[in-house]
């Protein structure tokens, strides 16, 4: 959040009430915690753009995601929304994480040493990505509107309660061992090592596999309280590691706000693909059209000793192609 315009800065109490869709609960923790309120509107901005990367080749493509706030669509339980919250919980979590490493959060500081002996010719050091803290602060954060008295249904509370913690379970998962060479002339002889978290990208995708393999739940009386059991195979408890969804998606061919369709008309598609980016797919059978653009490439590259690069640029003409 270094780069922020002055103008989101939250350095006084009063920016907590301005914050846009700030339930009382987090506005409680953003005035307990201004410094840590830059980085969830950093996490907030990551959240938007990693989703719309990942969903790029699919018919729905994160167009809900209006940051700081959802649009309504995305409180109808479907598998989008689980989704989304699975992915801002574990983009809330590992931003903190990695703030306590960079130093732009006082109140955390590098994760601790692991307590197992690393192999020989490897040793622990470095700066580990603050795990334990993002979990904390970042569940505090994500959970407190659907801890709310007042918030939304039973049945869809305990649906995006599911969900964020499949997505912070996905981020546990992420953490992975990272290390650095030395020795004479890079000869690796030792390795510094720590554990450190994947980017938010690869934890997107793990999220999208989830999201495909979705399971539909109804909410139903199990022993003295209603829990969301699967809809189809009700004899098995919800899996800690799955995404769940309450209610059915639309086909996101045409527009409708109400359901939060935006339509595929004039998305771009792809005419050798089998996939859901396919003009086949993509189009929902409607045709497309094609259209021509110029790209400079780099081209013609030279490597000169020692040590640098260089290219020409060459324009050549593409042939891409626009749903009807």
């Amino acid at each position: 959040a270094k780069n922020t315009p002055p103008s989101q800065h939250v350095n006084k109490t009063q920016h907590c009430k301005l914050l846009p869709g700030l339930v009382s609960a987090q506005a409680q923790l953003c005035r307990t915690n201004l410094e840590l309120m830059q980085t969830i509107i950093q996490a907030a901005r990551e959240v938007k753009k990693t989703c719309q990367k990942t969903f790029a080749d699919m018919r729905w493509n994160c167009s809900s995601i209006d940051a700081p706030k959802y649009l309504p669509d995305l409180e109808r339980g479907t598998r989008e929304s689980a989704f989304v919250y699975a992915l801002s919980a574990a983009a809330i979590s590992h931003t903190i994480a990695r703030a306590c490493t960079t130093g732009d959060l006082r109140l955390c500081s590098c994760g601790p040493i692991p307590g197992e002996i690393p192999e020989p010719g490897y040793r622990w050091g470095g700066c580990a990505d603050n795990l334990h803290y993002g979990l904390m602060m970042g569940s505090k954060f994500s959970d407190a509107p659907m801890k709310m008295k007042k918030s939304g249904s039973h049945a869809n509370k305990l649906m995006h309660l599911h969900n964020s913690e499949v997505g912070r379970q996905a981020l546990r998962d992420a953490l992975v061992m990272k290390c650095k060479c030395h020795g004479v002339s890079g000869s690796c002889s030792i390795r510094t090592c720590w554990r450190g978290l994947q980017d938010l990208k690869d934890i997107a995708m793990d999220l999208k596999t989830k999201y495909l393999s979705a399971t539909k739940v109804v909410h139903r009386p199990m022993g003295t309280r209603k829990q969301l059991v699967p809809k189809d195979i009700d004899i098995r408890p919800v899996r800690e590691n799955e995404l769940v969804y309450l209610q059915s998606s639309p086909d996101f061919c045409a527009k409708n706000d109400k359901l939060g369709s935006f339509g595929t008309q004039d998305r771009q598609c792809n005419k050798t693909s089998s996939g859901s980016d396919s003009c086949d797919l993509m189009c929902c059978g409607r045709g497309y059209n094609p259209y021509t653009e110029q790209v400079v490439e780099r081209c013609h590259c030279k490597y000169h000793w020692c040590c640098y690069v260089t290219c020409k640029k060459c324009e050549r003409t593409v042939e891409r192609y626009v749903c009807k």
